[in-house]
């Protein structure tokens, strides 16, 4: 026997068949049960997932001249410095002191040429103490001596000496400095 084939007209919000219904679904997809308002908006989710990636890179410390801060992450996906993000803490913070700045790179000079210091020293003997002590007084030059691991300690140790100045000078110009300025402020 045949089957009667029906005739499918396209008219507008009237089903094909009374079986089927027209409607859109959510592209995102939806949960059973909740309304569409009442699920997470699409780019807070995106924002989720963003922290969620980067939360190991975000929650590194970070160095500043006062010490270690950490930022928090505000609402918006932006770094929040809590309370030194304020305008009081901008306007306590001291201006940029370039002596003081220069102090700290070579602070990190020094203690990376203390270091190559330490695995030289580690070679030699105990009489390298008594050849630094001669270097230190002026007693002799470099050009005195002749091993070359001493030679690299000796100037490990005019390195380190010279930085230690250079950094102790610094430090105190930048203190005079902002003395003359706390006095200059404070009448």
């Amino acid at each position: 026997m045949r089957q009667p084939q029906l005739e499918e007209c396209e008219v507008e919000g009237v089903p094909v068949s009374p079986l089927l219904a027209e409607g859109r679904g959510n592209p995102y997809g939806s949960v059973p049960g909740l309304d569409d308002e009442e699920l997470a908006d699409p780019r807070e989710l995106e924002r989720q997932i963003m922290i969620n990636e980067w939360a190991p890179i975000l929650a590194l410390p970070v160095r500043t001249r006062r010490g270690w801060a950490q930022p928090m992450i505000s609402e918006d996906f932006g770094l929040d410095w809590g309370a030194f993000g304020t305008v009081d803490f901008d306007r306590l913070v001291p201006e940029f002191d370039k002596a003081r700045y220069k102090a700290d790179r070579l602070s990190e000079k020094l203690r990376d040429t203390v270091m190559m210091f330490e695995m030289v020293s580690a070679r030699l003997p105990k009489a390298k103490y008594r050849v630094l002590k001669y270097l230190g007084r002026g007693v002799i030059e470099l050009e005195d001596i002749e091993n070359p691991d001493m030679l690299a300690l000796a100037k490990y140790f005019l390195q380190i000496r010279r930085l230690q100045k250079e950094i102790t000078e610094l430090r105190k110009a930048s203190w005079k400095r902002r003395q003359a300025r706390a006095a200059e402020v404070l009448g």
